[in-house]
């Protein structure tokens, strides 16, 4: 048991040690995050589209 609170004791001191980022930077870097996931989601999507339209032409044909 004394390992367990010495453990959450060494936790709580490296925490207090973090410099945690601005407000305004964590919004601006998640907005990035979601900008950069929605570009990637739809130029994915986009190929996936392609892809199953040229297979669909290939098999009916």
């Amino acid at each position: 048991m004394k390992s367990v609170v010495s453990f959450f004791s060494e936790v709580r001191s490296e925490l207090s040690r973090v410099t945690w980022p601005k407000r305004d930077d964590v919004v601006k870097l998640t907005f990035i995050v979601f900008l950069i996931s929605g570009a990637i989601g739809l130029y994915v999507g986009g190929l996936d589209y392609l892809f199953t339209r040229i297979l669909t032409l290939v098999i009916t044909k």
